[in-house]
């Protein structure tokens, strides 16, 4: 997975920032071809993100062929597609079995440790780099660099400054900061005339006006199944079947992931955005009426619901919560509601509760290796790259393909004795 792949002379050391999924694969590739590599990481331990991603179930990768896999990364898809061509989701699999880790693919085409757990994998994967000398430092917050150019990292006995021959920063975006991933590394390399995209929440929920009896009733309910549609800024229609989870103060969940970028992007165009329900999507809306115009006799409306459409529980008081009075007692408008129920999004939750970021430093500051154009000898992977995915092993692999292919630039620029100028990234 390696080859071609120049090896250095002994003595050349690598700083890599960042030890998440890419800090750690740009480390093993830069230690296996004879770097020395040292691994900073502002928490306690290696990997905390991963170990708490992968405790729902460590969604690794997705067994999709390219052609669909590839367009899940949106605008940057052009950006993107070399990297993880060459490190795509069989070779990540491949790479995953050789570290002892089994996999399999799960009903949905997601792919998953045989286990379901992270430790095991990162377990394995640490062993492996230390065994190639790969040195960590925990606890070693990166602060920017010296009047010197020398790295400086605050450490629990003081900062110290570190020299380098090269440096490769993967220091995720701005979500889960209490992980690591704080986002503060942003105003350094915008110092430094770095181009870098404002960090935005990705894979999040979204917050509604909920009436008060509505968060009391219904907070923690997952409404399934749906059909989720939100017209996108471009004009397009999105739609998406699937669930998703009523909080106190809105909506999230897988379906609403799935949705987060447009619905993010339509709020931020208009001030609010508005997802569509179909809340009996496996009904036409000729169907529904019918039964709706069905005589009901002496029963409510409500019990009506419930007996001809089976509606009852958080559809029902999604219905009562957003249908007018006088619309909830007209068949022909109560239809409608059902297979096109209108929640207005006003905002986002906060960016540290989401599972991902979009944003971070642009692709036109990076050269074809992921070096700085502005920075020489430094390198940029993972999350903190301007890009963003829909959860479902996307996010992973993106990572995971970044960092190999930072530690490969890190490779050939050093072991370059003239390095040709660069042509801009298109």
């Amino acid at each position: 997975m390696t080859q071609n792949l120049p090896t250095l002379s002994p003595g050349a050391r690598v700083a890599v920032i960042g030890a998440g999924p890419a800090g750690l694969m740009a480390a093993e590739v830069l230690a296996q071809h004879g770097a020395a590599v040292d691994v900073y990481d502002a928490m306690p331990s290696a990997g905390r993100k991963f170990l708490l991603a992968g405790r729902g179930g460590m969604n690794i990768t997705h067994s999709e062929p390219q052609p669909d896999f590839l367009p899940r990364y949106g605008e940057r898809r052009e950006q993107l597609a070399p990297f993880i061509r060459r490190f795509d989701s069989d070779r990540l699999r491949a790479w995953i079995h050789e570290l002892g880790i089994e996999t399999f693919v799960g009903s949905s085409g997601r792919v998953f440790p045989r286990e379901m757990k992270a430790a095991p994998l990162l377990r394995a994967w640490l062993h492996r780099l230390r065994d190639t000398g790969v040195r960590f430092h925990t606890r070693h917050r990166w602060l920017g660099w010296n009047e010197s150019g020398a790295l400086c990292l605050q450490t629990p006995d003081g900062e110290i400054a570190v020299q380098a021959d090269a440096v490769v920063l993967a220091l995720g975006g701005a979500s889960w900061p209490r992980l690591g991933s704080d986002g503060a590394w942003a105003p350094l390399l915008q110092d430094k005339q770095v181009g870098v995209a404002p960090l935005q929440p990705s894979n999040c929920g979204f917050e509604l006006a909920w009436s008060e009896h509505f968060r009391e009733r219904f907070a923690g309910e997952p409404v399934k199944p749906v059909v989720a549609s939100v017209t996108l800024p471009n004009g397009d229609m999105a739609n998406r079947r699937g669930e998703f989870i009523v909080t106190a103060e809105g909506i999230e969940g897988s379906l609403v992931y799935a949705l987060s970028a447009g619905l993010r992007d339509a709020i931020a165009a208009d001030g609010q955005a508005r997802l569509y329900l179909d809340l009996l999507p496996d009904w036409t809306l000729e169907k529904v009426h019918a039964e709706l115009a069905h005589p009901r006799g002496a029963r409510s409306m409500s019990s009506h619901l419930q007996s001809r459409l089976h509606l009852k529980g958080v559809k029902a008081g999604l219905l009562r919560e957003i249908v007018s009075k006088d619309d909830f007692a007209d068949a022909t408008k109560l239809a409608r509601a059902i297979k096109a129920l209108p929640l207005t999004l006003l905002r986002t939750r906060p960016i540290a509760e989401a599972i991902s970021t979009d944003g971070g430093v642009s692709f036109e500051a990076l050269d074809d290796a992921l070096m700085l154009r502005a920075l020489p000898g430094v390198f940029c992977a993972g999350e903190m790259l301007d890009w963003e995915a829909p959860t479902g092993g996307y996010l992973l692999t993106a990572c995971f393909a970044t960092g190999r292919a930072a530690g490969a630039g890190v490779l050939h620029w050093l072991s370059a004795e003239k390095r040709p100028q660069e042509e801009p990234s298109k």
